[in-house]
Formats: C-alpha cells, sequence, structure tokens
C-alpha cells in the first residue's frame, strides 16, 4: 500500500510524459519519487540530489527510463554513459586531462599532486552527503563543502582554491560530454590572504650579523645574503647551479628546463612561472658569490657540505635564527604580527618592500620576482604609493571646509527644514 501522508505533509505531484509522480523530500534533504501509486511495480526512487530544481531534472529522466523498462516506448539510443558519471570514473578523466604533456596545457607534478589531495578530500565528504555521480553536484553541494572546511579550520584562501578547483572539474566534464549538465555558476569571492610577515632591515641586519658570529651557521648567512638581495624561493635558491652565473656581465640565470629534451625528468629545473628569467647582482652577492668555492655544480651547500635541502633551511632558521633573536624584537600590541611570525619566505617580501621604498618600477620588480600579476607586489607598491600620500596631505584640515562647499550644505539643510 503506498505510503499515507500526514495533513500537511503531503507530496507535491508532477505528471511527467508518462506517469503522475508525488515527490517528497526526506529529513537528510534529499528529493525521492514516490511511483507506488501508478502501479506497474514502480517504487520509491531516490532523486539524487537535495537541490529541488535538480531533482525535478532527474524525475523527468527516471520517468522515461521507467516507461523504456515497461516496454511503453523504445528505448533511447543516447549513450547512457555520457548522462551519469560516478565521481570515481570522472575524476580519472580529469586526472588523465592535467597529466598531458605541459606542451599542450598539462599541468606539473607538483600541480596534480595538489589537485589530487583535494579532489581525495572532495570525494570523502560527497559520500558522507550520498553523492556518487557528478551529475548530483549542484552550487548547494559546493557551499555545504565550503562550509564543512571552514568549520575544520581551513582559511579562506585555501576554501577558495578547493572550490575553484573542483568548479574547474565540473565545466570540463560538462565541456566534454561526459555529464549532461551545465557548469555550476556558484560565484566565488577571492579571499583577501594574510601575507607573510615582512622583515625590516634592522631585523635582517640581525639574522647576518648572527650567523656571521656563529661559526655553525655560516652556511646560513650566504643564504640570507642571497634570498634578501634577490627575492628568490628556497627552492629556485637551492636548484641555482654555477652555469647560471655570469660574472662578466654580473646576471644569475634562475632556469627552467621543463621543456628540455636532453635531460631526465627528476634533473630538469622548473620555476612556478614555467619560464626562465634573469636577475642583475647585488654588490653584495656579487661579493659573496665570488667568495665561495667552485668545486660543486651547486652554488649554496647544506650544512654538512651537502646539497643544500629547503626544508632543513626552514627548520634551521626558525630554530637557531628566529627564536634566539626574537627577545630582540618583541611585538608592541597583542595580536600583531612580529619577527617571530617570520620564516624564509619573509625574505622575499623584504625584498620587494625595499625594492618599492626605493623606486623600483613595479615592472621590472615583477620580472625579477617571476610574476605576471601579483597582489604582493602591489601591497607593497601602494604602501609606497608617494602619490597617494600627496594627495591626502592636500586635504584641509578638520573642520575647515572651503566656503563654497560650506555654502553647499547650508543650502541643503534649508531645503531640508521646509
Amino acid at each position: 500500500m503506498p505510503r499515507k501522508y500526514k495533513k500537511g505533509d503531503e507530496p507535491e505531484k508532477h505528471q511527467c510524459q508518462f506517469f503522475n509522480w508525488p515527490i517528497y523530500q526526506r529529513k537528510s534533504g534529499v528529493w525521492y519519487a514516490d511511483g507506488r501509486s501508478n502501479g506497474a511495480c514502480l517504487k520509491r526512487t531516490s532523486l539524487g540530489s537535495k537541490d529541488r530544481d535538480e531533482a525535478i531534472s532527474n524525475l523527468h529522466r527516471l520517468d522515461r527510463v521507467q516507461a523504456e523498462n515497461l516496454g511503453l516506448v523504445p528505448r533511447s539510443r543516447s549513450d547512457p554513459g555520457k548522462k551519469r558519471l560516478t565521481l570515481t570514473a570522472g575524476r580519472k578523466l580529469f586526472d588523465d586531462h592535467n597529466e598531458r604533456p605541459i606542451l599542450v596545457g598539462g599541468t606539473k607534478p607538483s600541480t596534480r599532486k595538489r589537485y589530487r589531495a583535494i579532489l581525495d578530500k572532495f570525494l570523502q565528504f560527497a559520500l558522507t552527503i550520498r553523492i556518487s555521480e557528478w551529475n548530483q553536484i549542484t552550487e548547494r553541494t559546493l557551499s555545504e563543502y565550503a562550509k564543512h572546511l571552514a568549520d575544520l579550520g581551513y582559511a579562506r584562501k585555501t576554501i577558495y582554491g578547493e572550490l575553484n578547483l573542483l568548479k574547474t572539474a565540473f565545466k570540463w566534464l560538462c565541456n566534454e560530454g561526459h555529464i549532461d549538465r551545465e557548469p555550476l555558476k556558484l560565484k566565488l569571492r577571492k579571499a583577501e590572504c594574510e601575507r607573510a610577515y615582512c622583515y625590516t632591515s634592522e631585523e635582517v641586519n640581525a639574522m647576518l650579523t648572527h650567523c656571521a658570529e656563529t661559526k655553525p651557521l655560516g652556511w646560513l648567512y650566504g643564504v640570507i645574503t642571497a634570498l634578501a638581495c634577490t627575492g628568490l624561493r628556497i627552492g629556485e635558491l637551492a636548484s641555482l647551479k654555477w652555469s647560471d652565473i655570469r660574472f662578466h656581465d654580473r646576471t644569475l640565470t634562475i632556469a627552467d628546463e621543463s621543456g628540455f629534451s636532453d635531460q631526465q625528468g627528476s634533473d630538469r629545473r622548473s620555476t612556478k612561472s614555467s619560464r626562465s628569467r634573469h636577475i642583475p647582482l647585488r654588490n653584495e652577492l656579487h661579493a659573496l658569490l665570488e667568495s665561495l668555492p667552485q668545486t660543486e655544480a651547486y652554488v649554496f651547500r647544506g650544512p654538512r657540505g651537502g646539497r643544500l635541502k629547503p626544508d632543513t633551511v626552514r627548520n634551521i632558521l626558525v630554530r637557531e635564527v628566529i627564536e634566539i633573536l626574537t627577545p630582540r624584537f618583541p611585538k608592541k600590541f597583542a595580536g600583531q604580527r612580529s619577527f617571530a611570525d617570520g620564516r624564509l619566505h619573509s625574505l622575499r617580501h623584504y625584498f620587494c618592500s625595499v625594492c618599492a621604498n626605493t623606486g623600483i618600477p613595479e615592472r621590472i620588480v615583477m620580472e625579477w620576482l617571476g610574476h605576471a600579476d601579483s597582489e604582493m607586489v602591489r601591497h607593497y607598491y601602494h604602501l609606497n604609493d608617494e602619490e597617494s600620500r600627496r594627495k591626502m596631505d592636500q586635504l584641509p584640515p578638520i573642520g575647515d571646509i572651503p566656503d563654497g562647499e560650506k555654502d553647499n550644505g547650508e543650502d541643503d539643510d534649508l531645503a531640508a527644514a521646509s
């Protein structure tokens, strides 16, 4: 017998092409269709969505499928594989798409690794809300996932990046015809991220002095000097070779070798922007490089004389330098970021701030840093916008309003009173 519904809890009824379907929403939020009143062995069936519009769309497909199963109409010749796609199968298609050669739009191994971690996390969440197919994903699904990540304490920038990837994957599956849907239209507000702490010149000088006076940290003195003089990422500095240094014209090259064919993949160096760039040598760095022994292929060595490892540099910088010097640079106010929050990447920010304060054109700094577009670079140039400061200084003192504007204000007050 069909279920008897309580008063006020009656299901919606939808007349499709072949059957009349009552639909209702369970406590989980998922919509169901009750086909028992139609006879012919039709049962209650999940419509696979918490979104009403999507559920009704799925209902019309269910109506057609049931009619085909009962022999009321010939079976459709359309490929059902393109109508329904499991999360696992769709993820495999997207992974294969990203593994194309970089020349034709593929992504780097590091990028693919990050994508896999994001998709793994989302697929686990989808199972908890009984979503098993890409067809079931809606804007509401992504909103629920965003709340889930926020509840777990993820930063807004991280949530933005993960949702953006899911929208990209969904759009690609739609455009390639793997699912019969329109791309998701959920609008995302780009998050303003918290930037790395920017060292002051006094703090950088203190770190250099500490390393120079501490014999076991002599190798770190060179690393800090190079990062402060170039704004390089630590991975770029660690892979810097003597063949990249041109002493005759005082230039170093950050090489991207991802397109080279005469090297093994593990030996190819690559940059975040996938292009090489050239940086002039400052006097301090030029003198440092000339003092280093050129006995190995790589310029900078680790604490034991071996290959420089970024994680080793990060750990020793915090433990042997930042923690020791922190009492000299305490926080001035509660909640304020200070020297204790500084890390290796803070030297990149320091370099950018020095360039902005020195008047180096923004375009040149972006070229040195390897950015086609950079919010971080614009931030420091905005802080040093002399024209903006001059305009602010031109404003009259508080209460000293020009006569013309004062008269207009009085006229407005009289007009309002009348």
